[in-house]
Formats: structure tokens, sequence, C-alpha cells
């Protein structure tokens, strides 16, 4: 029973961490606005009333935009982990499905793994934003790939379960 609540909590951890992404890139493009404001290359451009400039707020679209797509995907993961530890059919269709997702999930993670806070920093010529990125920021894009390795895990616990019960409550007839 434990193995189960194991498989359980790795699967929830994929949510979570989507979650953890989305707020570490959220503060560290806070810091690189202010310091893309504090710059001596700021020209008096238009600031938000949450601080951030344009160049934030492009950057934090791709950025939540990927925690959303990890974060849907982590959910789907939770419910294909639930749905094998019942007793029903549809088995295959699970295991299949759960390995389509990962495509994207593969992707999201390239996305994040790619940095797309100091690529737009780039594309927008902005090396006062650039400097104002933490050092630590880089390191964000393990969050997704921690998060889909303890799914992948979590998922391998919740089927190996299942099918060892199934191997149990199966009458061999020779």
């Amino acid at each position: 029973m434990a193995r189960g609540r194991v498989g359980l909590v790795l699967l929830a951890l994929g949510p979570v961490l989507a979650a953890a992404y989305a707020v570490v890139n959220h503060a560290a493009i806070r810091l690189a606005s202010k310091a893309q404001v504090g710059g001596p290359e700021w020209e008096g451009g238009r600031v938000g009333a949450d601080g951030m400039t344009a160049l934030g707020v492009d950057s934090w679209r791709l950025v939540s935009w990927t925690s959303l797509l990890v974060g849907a995907l982590a959910v789907a993961y939770v419910v294909i982990g639930v749905l094998l530890r019942r007793r029903s059919r549809g088995r295959a269709f699970l295991l299949v499905s759960s390995g389509v997702l990962i495509v994207p999930y593969a992707l999201a993670f390239l996305v994040a793994l790619l940095n797309p806070v100091r690529i737009l920093a780039g594309l927008y010529d902005s090396p006062d934003f650039a400097a104002g990125i933490p050092s630590w920021q880089p390191a964000a894009a393990l969050i997704p790939l921690a998060g889909g390795l303890a799914q992948a895990a979590g998922l391998a616990v919740v089927a190996g379960r299942r099918a060892k019960l199934g191997e149990e409550s199966t009458p061999v007839t020779s």
C-alpha cells in the first residue's frame, strides 16, 4: 500500500514543480526588469504597474505559457496514474497515452532549457535586462526536468504495482 502512495506523491510533484518553475522565473524576470529600468541604456520607456518592462512582460508570457503547458501535462499524468490504480480495462490505452504525452513535455523542457528569458533579452538588444538576470535563473530549466522525472518514476511505481496485483489475481490455467 505504501508503494501506491509513493507513486501518487511522485506524480503530484509534477504540477507543484511546474508552478515552482513559474514562480522562480517570475522573480528572475522582475529582478531583470528592475535592472533594465535602472540601467544606463534606459530611455524612459513604459513600465507597468507591476514594475515590468515590455521585455519583462514578453518574457513572462513565454515562461507562463511554458509553465501552463507543463502543468497541464503534469495534471494529465496524475489522472493517468490514478486511473492506472483502478481495476479496470483500458490500461494499454493509458500507458500509450502517457507515452504520447511525453513528446510535448519534452518540447516544453527544451524551451525551458533554451532559456527564453535570456534569448528575448538578446533579441530586444537589452544588455541591462540581460545583466539583471540572476545567475541562478538558467538552473530553473532543471525544475520541469525534475518534475518530469518524478512523474515518470511515479507512473512506473503505480503501473508496476497494478501489474503485480493483476498477476496475483489471475488464475493460471494450463
